[in-house]
Formats: C-alpha cells, sequence, structure tokens
C-alpha cells in the first residue's frame, strides 16, 4: 500500500468556513508552533507515537515521523466568515488565547482575512451576518469554488482540504433531493432552501476533488448524494461534529463501565457555554441537531438492546444553556447513576471545566492532515478511520458507528499501519508466551 502514496510535496491549503472561536485558535496556534512558541498539545499526528510490529522490538515512532503527513510549515490557511474581522481581530473577541501570544503572531493571523460567507439566516437565526455572499443556492457554490480555485492559485498551493468549524445549523433530515447527485444539482439549480449552507461549501469541495471533514452535527456530507460525488471525484470525506468536552468524557468513561458488566441508569449531562457556539445554540432548533448528535454516543457504546439488564431502563438527558460570562471556557457536569454487584446503586460525579477551542483546535488540525494523506493515498468516500475525532462518526449505509475511543484509536492505527505496510496489532499477545513454552 505505501507504494500507492503520493509525497506531500508543496504548501497545503487549509480553507475554513467559519472563523470562529475553534478556527482562530487552530490558525493561531500553528504559527505559534511554527515559530517556536508553543507546543502542539492534544494533536495525535504531532505529538502522538505508533506501536509498530512486536512489542519487543520496541518501535514507537511518532506519527508523523511514520506516515508522509503535510509539516506545518507548508501549510497556508485562508476561510469564510459571516463577519468581516481578520483572524487577529476575530482571535481578540472570542478571547481563547492570551493577547500577548496573538500579539508576538499578529502580522501571521492578520493577513488571513475572510471571504464572503455563503449564508443562510434561517440555519443560523441568532447570528447577525455582515460578510455574505448573494445569489441562488447554485450560484453560491460556483461563487465558493472560485475562491477556492482563487485562494489555491494565489497562494501557490498543490492541494487543499476543507474542515468545517462554522456553526451549528437548525435540525434537519434528508429529503428526496438528498437522494441522489442528480436530484441535488437540480436543488441547487432551483435555489432549493433544503439546501444548507455547510451542503454548498462540501459540494463545492467535493466537485473540485478537495476533501472535506464536518465538524458540526450538521448533515452536511451525511446524505447520499454528496456520498456519491465523493466518490465520483475520489474524494476523502469524514463526519460529523468534533469531539470536545463532554462527550470526550463520555467515550472514556462508558466503554470502562460497559467492559465491567457495570449496569447504568442514568446519565444526566448539563453545559453552560458563552462563545458564538453558544450564541447559536441558545436557538432551539439549532439546539436539537446538537442534541441528536450526542445523545447516540452512549446507546452506541452501551447497546441496551444486547444488554437490557445493564443498560435497559437507561435514562439520558442532555442540555446546554447559554452563559456569556464564560465565554469559551465551557462547564459541564455529569451526573451518572450506577449499579453493580446485586443491583446496589453507586453514583458517579464529574464537573468538567474544559476550553471549548483548545480541545477542539487539535482535532481539526489532524482531520485536515489526515484528509490530505487520505486523497493521496487514494482513498475516497467515508473515512470511518477517522472516527477517532468526532461525536456522531459518518458511516457506510447500514452500519452503526463506533464510539468507544479505544477501538476508534485501535482502527486509526491499524489504517496507518495498513497503509504504510506494517503488521496490524491485535494486542492478542499469545506469541510471547508461546515462544516462551516451546523453548523450555
Amino acid at each position: 500500500m505505501k507504494s500507492n502514496i503520493k509525497p506531500a510535496e508543496g504548501k497545503l491549503g487549509i480553507l475554513i468556513p467559519g472563523l470562529g472561536a475553534v478556527a482562530t485558535t487552530l490558525i493561531a496556534g500553528v504559527e505559534a508552533v511554527k515559530k517556536g512558541l508553543s507546543q502542539p498539545i492534544g494533536s495525535l499526528t504531532q505529538m502522538g507515537h505508533i506501536r509498530l510490529g512486536k512489542r519487543t522490538e520496541d518501535r514507537h515512532p511518532k506519527i508523523k515521523d511514520f506516515v508522509p503527513l503535510a509539516n506545518l510549515n507548508d501549510i497556508v490557511f485562508g476561510g469564510w466568515d459571516v463577519y468581516e474581522d481578520n483572524v487577529y481581530e476575530a482571535a481578540m473577541k472570542a478571547k481563547v488565547l492570551e493577547p500577548g501570544l496573538l500579539n508576538a503572531i499578529k502580522s501571521e493571523l492578520e493577513v488571513v482575512v475572510p471571504m464572503k460567507a455563503a449564508f443562510d439566516h434561517n440555519y443560523a437565526k441568532n447570528l447577525i451576518a455582515t460578510n455574505v455572499k448573494t445569489g441562488t443556492r447554485y450560484e453560491l457554490a460556483q461563487a465558493v469554488m472560485e475562491d477556492i480555485n482563487t485562494f489555491k492559485e494565489k497562494n501557490n498551493c498543490n492541494r487543499i482540504v476543507l474542515v468545517w468549524c462554522g456553526s451549528t445549523e437548525i435540525y434537519y433530515e434528508a429529503s428526496e433531493i438528498h437522494q441522489s447527485l442528480a436530484s441535488f444539482e437540480q436543488a441547487l439549480i432551483d435555489d432549493d432552501k433544503r439546501i444548507s449552507p455547510s451542503m454548498i461549501y462540501a459540494y463545492a469541495a467535493l466537485k473540485l476533488g478537495i476533501p472535506f471533514a464536518n465538524g458540526a452535527p450538521n448533515l452536511t456530507v451525511d446524505i447520499p448524494a454528496l456520498i456519491e460525488l465523493a466518490k465520483l471525484t475520489e474524494t476523502p470525506i469524514a463526519g460529523k461534529d468534533f469531539k470536545t468536552g463532554q462527550t470526550l468524557m463520555k467515550t472514556i468513561l462508558a466503554p470502562g463501565l460497559a467492559a465491567r458488566s457495570l449496569g447504568v441508569r442514568g446519565w444526566f449531562s448539563t453545559n453552560i457555554l458563552g462563545n458564538r457556539d453558544g450564541l447559536v445554540l441558545d436557538d432551539p432548533d439549532n439546539f436539537k441537531t446538537k442534541e441528536v448528535s450526542k445523545l447516540g454516543v452512549l446507546e452506541d457504546i452501551l447497546r441496551p438492546e444486547d444488554n437490557p439488564e445493564l443498560y435497559g431502563d437507561l435514562y439520558h438527558k442532555i442540555r446546554i444553556d447559554y452563559y456569556p460570562p464564560h465565554g469559551d471556557n465551557k462547564e459541564s457536569w455529569d451526573n451518572i447513576d450506577i449499579f453493580g454487584w446485586l443491583g446496589y446503586k453507586m453514583q458517579i460525579k464529574i464537573n468538567f471545566l474544559c476550553r471549548d477551542s483548545i480541545l477542539a483546535a487539535p482535532i481539526a488540525l489532524d482531520l485536515a492532515l489526515f484528509c490530505d494523506l487520505a486523497k493521496r493515498a487514494e482513498m475516497s468516500g467515508i473515512q470511518e478511520w477517522l472516527s477517532f475525532y468526532l461525536k456522531s462518526p459518518q458511516t457506510a449505509p447500514g452500519l452503526r458507528p463506533e464510539n468507544d475511543i479505544f477501538k476508534q484509536l485501535m482502527k486509526l492505527q491499524n489504517t496507518l499501519r495498513h497503509l504504510m505496510g506494517e503488521d496490524l496489532i491485535t494486542h492478542l499477545g499469545l506469541d510471547y508466551y508461546q515462544d516462551l513454552v516451546e523453548t523450555l
């Protein structure tokens, strides 16, 4: 497989719809790392290691030294936003990073000026947009494609990837226009309002053969029409919804409870968040999209239909409240009612004071780099091996998503081993002891 991967030559352009808190934290972070001002903590591609071969071989290279990923120094950023602020101004307003750090990379951030966004106020009613394109859905898609080509030429990029870091859109379900590429393209021409802004960006990218990763719980590429287009243009897609605070904790803790066959009677989760994402989610229609994304995690891990004695009566409740004083500092509380031997009750309580964009930024970076790798390795369509980063992983039709973060990591690492011609690792380990028996 290794011989099929094209090298990561030249510049990689990472284009981001939505230059808000997550995107500006990502861009500022990469620029700070380039200057040696900080470390890319939380990025598996930059800090993570991977075991190769038998344990006795003691081979544990960094992932970035094992697979041919784009170098951070070769990355150029751009994007679209509904506000006109350049990335420095937007980062200062987001108040995720300290002004001292932002001022040290001010010149690098100021040059990233948002292009006008493809936007529909009905999909994010709490945003008052001032920097938007006009036209029909078809015209907007053509304009986004023109933006991409212009950016690529202007910045002398060899390759481009798109990572959606925009707001959560209102809840909507796939309809007949989403069922085939032909129907979708006709709907674009008809300016059908059931095509969301995120779908316009995804269509434009995939039409140009550019990988697209969806960091929000929007439907976006999780429809037959865009899956068809991804296969047609041999382009990777990944989605959906960055796995950050509370859901990250669930995908770590729930597999442990299930592994020990401990029962769960109830799991109550509540959050307060004050950034732009919190403002958008303050609308019930947008919150429902996020709620659906977050609710499926426990059910997929615990599988109540297979374990009715342990999880059949599980009550799972999620709340998100907009609280401006907290800004990007999300605070989440979880109350978990569990039971053990002979049905005796116990409780677990978690108070996670996290920084939403600090957790999301390295995810966005890794998805961009791995999607670029997948494109160069001629992998197309749904990239389920990237589920490690996502709350509501996209899968092939009929396949239940795997939300156990440890199984997701094993799938990701084995995919990298497969791409590079290394043996897959099952962690069986019996061969070490069999060899010992044979020598005695």
